[in-house]
């Protein structure tokens, strides 16, 4: 539920209104960006029943390309023989550990803003919240991250992630202006209710729909379903909306996931790790893995036996073969004759020739996405060090870098209406002025023993002072923190502590002279 803002600007908003009733839903307009997440989200799923649903659409409108999973089984009744590794999973949660497997910093110069900020991203859980967007963007090409309120659960601003496949986003000069969030409310009928959300600059409106599953239908009051009902309550004079106070800002924003969109050129969507070839490849994948399980299957021991062995087990009940029975009586065969005995049937499977196949598809797959194979555990033996790390998985870390970029403004832009949201509600009194600085962090931790070589290095050397070192050791300490632990070195070590104005070793003053000897002067 999202509570009203308490200060309302004044004037000047002009607002687009919600969709007409009985529009064609989702709009035709994007038709084509959703049939393509459908089969990124597919892929992404791991679903073999979705997959086999999105390729049978696909066949049906004359796709000629054969492939695994638009093939129709051969008998209704025979069990799913097709097998599913689930490797674009695998990259869309790769993409998301490089990027925040550490947690990304958030500063400002003001103190206390600084603190609110603290906040925000520890009791809020901001970190699980973009590792779980990081990787939908990586599948879906995009996500959207949207900055609300519920005076009834926190008393904070939050943030929070929508899908792109839930979302019509307005582009001006590929910058967003405005965007509709929509989604399915549970329904006990055939009818489908759909809860509309849009955002523009200062205000978020919403609208409820009756409709079909082609149809968005007709708008009802909030009132009509109990998933949004409670909205109602937050509505300003004009019944639909809600003014956030933020005349010159959205309280939405559009993450990338990589541009440009090749698919698309000249849309305004990231485009998905996914992207052509990699369908061709992960389709191979699963007919590679769902041809060495056939093998398997082949290859089970089977005995091929005469009549003789066989028990007839009466009219119309066929007949069959006991295989612990330990006598049989003798046929009237010549020895030499083919077929007097028992014969094993057993074929070969074939282990090098489908896991050479299945790696190189991994690797070239791995690789059509801008990863180092290494960073999937393929390539040479494992790096020891976080420099050798870094020197085998350059090619990730370079995406890394490249999504980074896409990341910060939008994030730095939702933290900003978060700190000037949370003074507007009275949940502090903190300067929002400021946009935060984001930081991203490090997604190789460096190892103990190269930290402890590169400090026992630079001690010989005298090229760094205590003060540096300790920051190399603890880059996640703050200023009274190293400031405590140089003051301890010094201390232990005997050395005179340095003034850290002037860098110049203090000098201890002169003890006190013994009062007892000035009265006797």
């Amino acid at each position: 539920m999202t509570a009203a803002v308490p200060d309302q600007p004044q004037g000047g908003h002009s607002l687009m209104p919600l969709p007409a009733n009985g529009v064609e839903w989702p709009p035709p307009a994007w038709a084509d960006q959703y049939a393509t997440m459908r089969v990124d989200d597919a892929w992404y799923s791991g679903d073999p029943d979705r997959l086999a649903a999105v390729y049978a659409r696909h066949a049906r409108r004359g796709d000629g390309r054969r492939r695994l999973w638009s093939r129709r089984p051969e008998a209704p009744l025979r069990p799913e023989t097709r097998m599913h590794i689930p490797l674009a999973a695998d990259i869309a949660s790769t993409s998301a550990a490089l990027l925040f497997s550490e947690p990304p910093t958030f500063t400002v110069d003001d103190r206390a803003a600084q603190q609110r900020l603290d906040h925000f991203a520890e009791a809020g859980g901001i970190a699980n919240n973009l590792i779980e967007a990081a990787e939908v963007t990586a599948a879906l090409g995009g996500v959207f991250l949207r900055v609300t309120w519920d005076r009834e659960l926190v008393d904070r601003p939050l943030l929070t992630v929508v899908h792109a496949d839930c979302a019509l986003p307005e582009f001006r000069y590929g910058i967003l202006t405005a965007v509709t969030f929509w989604h399915e409310l549970p329904s006990d009928s055939a009818t489908v209710w759909r809860h509309l959300e849009r955002h523009e600059r200062g205000a978020i409106l919403h609208g409820l729909y009756q409709g079909s599953p082609d149809r968005l239908g007709t708008r009802v009051p909030l009132t009509e379903h109990p998933g949004v009902a409670d909205l109602a309550g937050s509505l300003g004079e004009q019944g639909d909306t809600i003014e956030t106070g933020l005349p010159d800002a959205l309280t939405a924003a559009y993450v990338p996931n990589i541009g440009p969109n090749r698919r698309h050129r000249g849309s305004d969507l990231g485009r998905s790790d996914y992207a052509a070839p990699l369908y061709d490849l992960f389709d191979a994948l699963d007919t590679t893995w769902s041809s060495w399980m056939r093998d398997i299957r082949l290859a089970r021991a089977r005995l091929i036996v005469p009549d003789g062995y066989v028990r007839d087990n009466g009219p119309g009940r066929g007949a069959s073969f006991d295989e612990d029975r330990e006598i049989w009586t003798p046929l009237a065969i010549p020895p030499t004759e083919q077929g007097s005995g028992i014969t094993l049937s057993q074929f070969a499977i074939r282990v090098d020739e489908h896991v050479r196949t299945a790696e190189a598809i991994v690797r070239q797959a791995v690789e059509s996405a801008s990863y180092s194979a290494q960073t999937f555990g393929r390539g040479d033996a494992p790096a020891v060090t976080a420099t050798e790390v870094n020197a085998r998985e350059r090619r990730s870390m370079m995406t890394r870098d490249v999504k980074g970029r896409y990341w910060a403004p939008a994030l730095a832009d939702m933290l900003h209406v978060m700190l000037r949201l949370d003074r507007l509600l009275g949940y502090s009194t903190v300067s929002g002025e400021q946009r935060p600085n984001v930081q991203f962090g490090d997604s190789v931790s460096a190892d103990p023993q190269s930290t402890a070589q590169t400090l026992a290095l630079l001690a010989q050397a005298e090229a760094a002072s205590t003060d540096t070192k300790v920051r190399i050791l603890h880059p996640d300490w703050d200023e009274q923190q190293v400031r405590a632990e140089v003051d301890r070195i010094h201390e232990e070590s005997g050395t005179a502590v340095p003034d850290p104005i002037t860098g110049a070793p203090a000098i201890p003053a002169e003890p006190d002279a013994n009062p007892l000897e000035s009265e006797n002067q």
